[in-house]
């Protein structure tokens, strides 16, 4: 499975390069295409696991004035 991460940005609030980090930190890699983000869990996982994952994005964006979108598939 794999879930992708679509970002908006706020000119108000971090750099592109910081909200980069932020992400690759927790695993993310950047890509081209519709999503700008993808994270790779290899196996199944349950959906209980991609909401904790879902709150440490939220986590890490917290304060840097970033929308964003995430698709487990």
């Amino acid at each position: 499975m794999k879930t992708f991460l679509l970002i908006w940005f706020n000119s108000n609030g971090a750099s592109p390069s910081d909200v980069n980090r932020r992400l690759m930190s927790l695993g993310f890699q950047p890509m081209q295409g519709p999503y700008d983000y993808v994270y790779n869990w290899g196996d199944n996982v349950d959906v209980d696991e991609i909401l904790r994952f879902g709150d440490k994005v939220h986590l890490s964006l917290q304060d840097s004035g970033v929308l964003f979108k995430i698709e487990t598939t």
